[in-house]
This record gives C-alpha cells, structure tokens and sequence, in this order.
C-alpha cells in the first residue's frame, strides 16, 4: 500500500470522536439565541420601529431612513450584547454558494472609537459585481453593485472560531437594477403568487389577507474523513468520484437504511443541529440514508424565503462543523457510483394567513372545494409548464442523479395516489355539460367531502420514483439535487402556481358573469382542468422502459442533460410565466441562463482536466509499476527454470493491465484533443459540445481505471478506495 494512503487509513482507524460541547440542557434553551428574532426586535427596538419593520415584513412597504437608523442602532446593540464586532450583508450571487464582505461596526473618533452602524450601512451595502457570474449584465470594468436588506429573513450571529459577526439577509443586483442572485426572484414569485391565490382563496375565505408559500426540504449528504479525502483530487475539486471500482459489498443488503448512526457521525449531527438550532434552523429529523456514508436532515415548515435561507446557511455549517470533526460533506449530487445519490427533496405548500393549509383537506363541503381548487390547479400548472421545472433542477451534477436507481427521471410527472386519483376520475365523470345547479350539486352530493379528509391517513402513498409527488398536505419535487440552491426551482413553482392561477380565476369569473353560480363555476374550470391535465399524471414505476415508451406517446419530455433542458428557459412559455410576469426581465433571463451554461462547461471542463490528471500522473504509473513487478517474477521463474506454461496468469494479467493502459492513454488523448477544440464562450452550442464530445469519454476512461484497481496489487494502488471512504469512520 503507498505509504501515503497507507498513513491515511492509519489514521482514520485511530481517530478519536470529538464529543461537542451542547449550548443547553434543552433545545428551547437556546434555539433562536443568534437571530433578531421578534422578541430581539421588542427588546432592542422602539415600538414605533418595531411596527414598522413588522409592516415592512408583512406587506413589503419600504422603511424610512428615520426609521432604518433606528432599527440598525438597535440591531447593532443587540449583535455587541451578543459579542458581535463586525457585520457584513449576507447574500446568494449565481454562484449557488453564500458571499459576504465583513465591516467592523468602529470608527476612530478623536484619540479612540465609537462602534457606529447607520441606516444607510443596513439597508444597502456595495460590493464588487464585477467577479461574481452576471451573464454579462456587468463587465469587469463596471464593478459596482448593491446588496439590499431583506427585513423578510432575520438577521443573525455567525459564530466561526471565537469570532461573531451580525449577518444581514439581503439581495444582490447590479447598479443598473438587475439582479444578480437567487433571493430577488423568489421573492417577486412569492410575491406574484400571493397576489394571484388571495382572489381566489376569497371565493371561501374572505378573511384571509396574505397567502405564503411554505417549504420543508430534506437535505441528503454523505460524510467522508478528510485524511481519505485529501489523497482523492477528484472529490476535492469536482465534489465526486471520477474513477473508483464498486466495492464487494455496497448497499444491496439495505443494512444502513434508518439504521444505528455510527458514533461519530452522532456526534457530527449533535454538534450541527446546536449550531442550527443558535441561528434558528427548526432542524428535528436525523437518519442513515439508503447508501453507506448517507445521511439526512429535514427542519420544520418555514415560509419558503426563510426556507431558502437556512437551507444556505446550513450547507454552510455543514462544511463548517465537519472540519471540527475531521469529517468531510459531500453534497454533490452523485459523489459514488453504483450507489444512491443525493437530492433535497422540496415539501411545498401554501398557506394563508387565518391558518388554513390550502393543500389540506378539511371536514366539510365548503373546505374540500377550496383544498380542490388548489390542488388540481397545481397539477395543471405542473402540466402545462413541466419543462420549465425541469429545467430549474437542471445541473451538470444532477444528471448524473436523475433516472437512476434511488431518484426520479427526468420525465417530469405527478402521482397523487390511487385514492386522489379516483376522486378526481369521479368528478370528470359526473361534472357534465349543463348548468351545475341543474346536477343537483353533483359533486358536493358525491360523499366526496366524506371522503377527502382520509387522505391524511396515508391514502396517499410514497412513490421514489416520481419527480412530483402528492404526499397528504403538500407536494414534494422529489428531483432537486442536493447541492442545489432551493430558490431557482421554488422560485419556478410560485410563478407557474400564480400564472395558472390567474387563469382559473379569470375563467370562472367568466363563467359567473354567464350566470353560473359560484360553486358551479369552480366544479365546471376544476373538471375542465381535470381532463387537459391527464397526461402529467402517472402512478406507476418512473423507472421502467415502459414509462418512457408511454411518456412519449402522451407528448412529455425526456430531457436527459443540463444543456438541453436549459433551452426550455428560452420558449415562448418561460417568457410568459417569467418575464410577462415582471420575475425577470428578458436581459435577466437570457443572462441567467448564459451562467448556467457556462457553470456546465466549466464543470465538465474541470473534471477533464481532473480525470487526465488522475489517469497519467496516479493510475498508470501504479499499473506500470505492477506489471514491472510482474515482469521481474516471470523472468525469475524461468531463471529458476520453470517452464513457460506455468506462468500463464502472469502473462494473461500482464496483457490485460497492459491493454487497459493503452486504452486509457488513447481516451485521454483523444478527450484532451476533443477539449483543445472546444469554443471559448458560454454559449448554449459550447455547452452542448462539451456533454455531447467531451463527457462521453469520462465513462470510457473511468471503465478501464476501474479494471485495472481490481488487477493491480492493492498495496501500489494511490487512491483511497470506495470500500475505505464509504465504510471506515
């Protein structure tokens, strides 16, 4: 064994658990201790400042300057009583990651200093714009930028080391207006969503004033020690494995599933859910995941804004508190081959403000309409605008995830179980042509309302393998990937929910206005929607042929990598429910998509350079050194006079090493030739050039690497092995 692996599994054998020190007796004694939450801001605010960022939270009417001076005096005194020295605005620029730039509150006055934090400082900040991915909104040369509070997400303590520093939620946008980051459009969906579901929640609720999407995401990731994961470049710099040979045993016995968490890794999620729990994250699920190494974490329901920024926050303290650990996270989507892969599944839903889950069913007629109404809406908008949800999941990461064994494919469809499924069979066929009134209030007389509420008795059952699923109370977009930043696909949600909302709104107050009375109308547009939205609905196995064979006869895409899915963000459909709407404008839209491209050809671009690196310098080295090992045994077996057909295997594993060199020289060769050839922009051709030319060559590459890790002598192979990575902790 290479002395340098050799030393890493020494060392992963003998590490000792480091057992984190808890912040309390109980959770409530500390949970929400680092965020200026409302009982921080009733402390450290005037009541006059207090209302109006509550105001400000509420409606999304902007705060005076007066106003902000006093709410950031109070915000500063809150994050020094807490041992805050510095602030910093904390945004999400197109990278998918976090960023921050960190101002101490001091200023020098006379011979010492003051701690100042002013209105102007938490209300807008200006960091460079020009090194973050902007699709070409911002040039080098025009640098500045604006980073904007969001009152809607609370501010809170970092806590690295024994340094504190008071983060501020904002948004990020150019100084020409356009945003650059992720928060901006989600709030205008969420803010677009809520104007279009409040006139309908008002055909049942007129005291409703607000509708609020929620989101409860499920983060999966696999933990790795660092000692192994420093010896492997490939998950250092590209988040997965590029080569690596199935161990003997992987996941076949479903032994790890919800199984005993391993010490350390216990105390890994000991210590983040403290750190989580300081800054607010309602983190309360733990469990082993399918795969070994696999874990997840789920919080509670937040507002979907919120939601998002603690899924970034805890990505972050993942990595974070893993270090402590001398553990690693992955979070990409597909870190090993030929077993699970990652996502974080997107629980959302919708609420208003008097308490109603409008995705649950309730105990009568008049509760079962509404809960009707929006959820076969949502299955419209789900049928109508699939692609555009595809394309929000899209990622060089994630197609490697999408289709296979443990994750949905790439067909975009929605189960709602057999139950919902008969339900709305049944009002497709007794919702008839005619005046509703004249059907003896068909559906309402169906028992249907009888009925609804079972399915919060698990009437719905969990389908893996579907993308979109019903599950009782919500629907989960099964297909997000694990390293993804939530905003993009929620932010897609709201927009096609509230496009597909104002339609329905609109037709039946059309057909109210033609004397239809109110139920009526909503029975007779729901029927209507019922039948256009038939072909998005599958209940089967989303992983068979057959699925796909039937997916095209029904007309739904099968878009199997990032560069062609990211086309559908260029039709006339996402113009509609994204830039009609006023999400984005169309220099937004075409920008983003510019970056998602160039993302791709960078990720593909990088793993080339990675897999030739650990081909050349660190496999067929090792290989070469085997078979000179081999070579030396066969010449001093037919010194000692044995004869030549006594060394057969020898010769036969010679041939074999030998012409899995040869084939691994040849592939590197032609990919670095292919890549040389490769155009220079981030256009979506270039994109498709570098998954259609150059990706391929990564399965033919890792194929003979992969040969020769189960014929090479296992004492001169370099790279720690899928069998120590995913089993020793």
């Amino acid at each position: 064994m290479t002395n340098a692996r050799k030393t890493a599994l020494h060392t992963v054998v003998n590490r000792e658990i480091i057992h984190p020190q808890l912040a309390g007796a109980k959770v409530s004694d500390y949970y929400a201790s680092n965020v200026f939450n409302d009982a921080a801001m009733r402390e450290y605010l005037s009541d006059e400042a207090y209302k109006a960022v509550k105001t400000a939270m509420k409606t999304g009417t902007k705060i005076s300057r007066e106003i902000a001076d006093a709410v950031a005096a109070g915000m500063k005194n809150w994050a020094i009583s807490k041992g805050a020295i510095s602030y910093t605005h904390w945004f999400q620029p197109l990278t998918g990651l976090t960023a921050e730039k960190h101002d101490m509150f001091f200023t020098p006055k006379g011979d010492g200093a003051i701690e100042v934090f002013s209105g102007d400082a938490l209300v807008q900040q200006e960091p460079d714009a020009s090194s973050f991915p902007s699709g070409g909104i911002r040039a080098t040369f025009e640098a500045r930028g604006y980073t904007a509070w969001d009152p809607g997400s609370p501010a809170f303590i970092m806590e690295i080391g024994d340094g504190k520093t008071l983060c501020i939620p904002t948004i990020f946008i150019s100084y020409t207006g356009e945003s650059l980051d992720y928060k901006a459009p989600l709030l205008k969906s969420s803010h677009l969503l809520e104007e279009a579901a409040l006139p309908v929640v008002h055909l049942f609720d007129k005291d409703a004033t607000r509708v609020t999407a929620t989101l409860g995401w499920e983060q999966e990731y696999f933990l790795v020690d660092e000692a192994l994961y420093n010896l492997r470049p490939d998950l250092m710099f590209a988040g997965r494995t590029l080569v690596g040979a199935a161990p003997q045993k992987g996941q076949q016995f479903e032994d790890h599933y919800f199984g005993s968490i391993p010490e350390r890794v216990y105390a890994f999620m000991l210590d983040l859910e403290t750190e989580c729990h300081k800054l607010g994250i309602p983190i309360r699920t733990r469990h082993n995941e399918v795969a070994p190494a696999q874990f997840e974490c789920a919080p509670m329901f937040e507002e979907v804004n919120v939601a998002v920024d603690h899924n970034q926050l805890l990505m972050d303290l993942m990595d974070r508190v893993a270090r402590r650990h001398k553990l690693r996270v992955l979070l990409h989507e597909k870190p090993f081959a030929g077993i699970n892969g990652s996502g974080k599944h997107n629980n959302w839903s919708l609420s208003t403000d008097t308490g109603k889950n409008l995705l649950s069913p309730g105990k009568t007629p008049k509760n079962n309409l509404l809960f009707l109404t929006f959820f076969v809406n949502v299955i419209k908008a789900v049928s109508e605008y699939a692609d555009l949800l595809r394309a929000s999941i899209a990622s060089a990461n994630n197609d490697h995830r999408l289709g296979a064994n443990e994750a949905p494919p790439a067909i975009i469809s929605v189960f709602i179980g057999s139950f919902m499924k008969d339900v709305l069979d049944e009002i497709e066929k007794r919702v008839a042509k005619g005046k509703y009134d004249e059907l003896t209030n068909a559906t309402l007389k169906l028992d249907i309302h009888k009925k609804i509420p079972d399915v919060l008795l698990d009437n719905t059952d969990r389908n893996r393998t579907s993308p979109f699923a019903f599950t009782g109370n919500k629907f989960e977009f099964r297909a997000v990937g694990s390293s993804a930043n939530c905003a993009l696909p929620m932010t897609i949600m709201n927009a096609i929910v509230a496009r597909q909302l104002m339609h329905f709104k609109a037709e039946v107050d059309k057909l109210m206005k033609d004397g239809e009375s109110k139920d009526g109308a909503i029975m007779r547009v729901i029927r209507q929607y019922i039948t256009e939205s038939k072909n998005i609905l599958f209940e089967g196995d989303g992983y068979s042929e057959a699925w796909e064979k039937e997916a095209k006869k029904r007309g739904l895409s099968n878009v199997k990598t990032t560069p062609y899915a990211l086309d559908f963000y260029t039709t006339r459909k996402a113009k509609e429910v994204l830039v009609d709407t006023g999400i984005f404008s169309q220099r937004e839209l075409e920008a983003r998509v510019e970056v998602y491209h160039h993302h791709y050809i960078l990720k593909i671009d990088t793993e080339a350079r990675i897999i030739a690196d650990l081909a050349l310098n660190q496999v067929i080295p090792a290989a070469i050194e085997y078979m000179n090992k081999l070579i030396a045994n066969v010449r001093g077996l037919k010194e000692a006079g044995i004869s030549a057909a006594t060394v057969k295997a020898q010769k036969d594993l010679l041939a074999q090493i030998n012409g899995h060199i040869n084939a691994i020289k040849d592939n590197v060769d032609k990919m670095n030739a292919v890549r040389e050839k490769a155009p220079h922009d981030s256009s979506a051709s270039t994109s498709k050039y570098y998954c259609d030319k150059v990706k391929p060559y990564f399965n033919e590459i890792r194929t003979h690497v992969d040969a020769l890790e189960t014929l090479i002598d296992d004492n001169l192979w370099p790279l720690p092995k899928y069998r120590e990575m995913l089993f020793i902790r």
